[in-house]
């Protein structure tokens, strides 16, 4: 697939390649400070503390392919000139908040591969790790209702 002058805009593009960008970045977050800087989980916890690590440097595996992987694809719609930003902001911030989401209900919740911390009430944690993931899914639904609004617009004739 060679690269055009002028290319048709991309939007699903734009926004999957970050929405990949966005989940790796949040896998990181969570990998670097919650599992390494504080030390108050692995990824696994219900095994050995040699298992909890070896899962950390699985995840971390795993956000490092989503961060490149989706920096590969935004590098490929930025060269054909069909970046979407508005489309690349909302996935990004959508990928943020549906890791956050997914691994505070299912991985918490759900799978009970861990929890936030450990000997304390969880309610609080709890709360606060899911209601920052809710606000950064609406900011992401926020930018491409905007963008879809604007897509919509642009579509539209003249009267």
């Amino acid at each position: 697939m060679g690269t055009t002058s002028q290319s048709q805009p991309q939007p699903a593009r734009s926004m999957r390649a970050s929405f990949l960008i966005g989940v790796g970045v949040m896998a990181g977050v969570d990998e670097i400070i919650f599992h390494q800087i504080l030390g108050w989980h692995h990824f696994y916890d219900r095994a050995t503390p040699a298992i909890g690590l070896l899962t950390d440097g699985l995840l971390h595996a795993a956000e490092l392919v989503a961060i490149v992987a989706g920096c590969f694809m935004l590098s490929e719609v930025r060269q054909q000139r069909a970046l979407v930003p508005l489309r690349a902001w909302a996935g990004f911030f959508l990928g943020l908040g549906g890791f956050q989401l997914f691994d505070g209900l299912i991985d918490h919740k759900v799978l009970r591969l861990h929890q936030i911390r450990y000997n304390v009430p969880l309610w609080p944690y709890d709360l606060a790790w899911n209601l920052t993931a809710i606000v950064l899914l609406l900011i992401g639904l926020w930018l491409w209702l905007r963008c879809k609004a604007r897509e919509k617009r642009r579509a539209e004739p003249f009267p």
